[in-house]
């Protein structure tokens, strides 16, 4: 099993920054890591859960969803299995839940029923 911890998170005013952080560990298949993405989704009250940004963990190569590019950044870390979240220039509308994930193939990495792994979320909210 893989365990994915998130870090980070809180109350911030709208304009503001975030960072969030979250880290794998465990086994897949036998093996240390056979993670393909990581990635990050959001869950606000009355929504359903909603992809936010991904990282392929060899290959780097990033994916965003629109309402977030040009002011969230997902970084990978494949050395350490990490992976971090920088909000910049928060909204309140981007007040939700966020959940780190992981899928162990290759996927479009934007659907939720594509990931096998997720952590116990962390809360984000952004005041007007």
């Amino acid at each position: 099993q893989v365990q994915l911890v998130e870090s980070g998170g809180g109350l911030v005013q709208a304009g503001g920054s975030l960072n969030l952080s979250c880290a794998a560990s465990g086994r897949h298949g036998g093996q240390l890591f056979k993670l393909y993405t990581l990635a990050w989704f959001r869950q606000a009250p009355g929504k359903e859960r909603e992809f936010v940004a991904a990282v392929r963990r060899i290959s780097s190569l990033t994916y965003y969803t629109d309402s977030v590019k040009g002011r969230f950044t997902i970084f990978g870390d494949s050395a350490k299995d990490t992976v971090d979240l920088q909000m910049n220039d928060l909204k309140p509308e981007d007040t939700a839940v966020y959940f780190c994930a992981a899928e162990t193939a290759p996927t479009t990495a934007r659907q939720v029923n594509e990931y096998n792994y997720w952590g116990q979320g962390t809360q984000v909210t952004v005041s007007s």
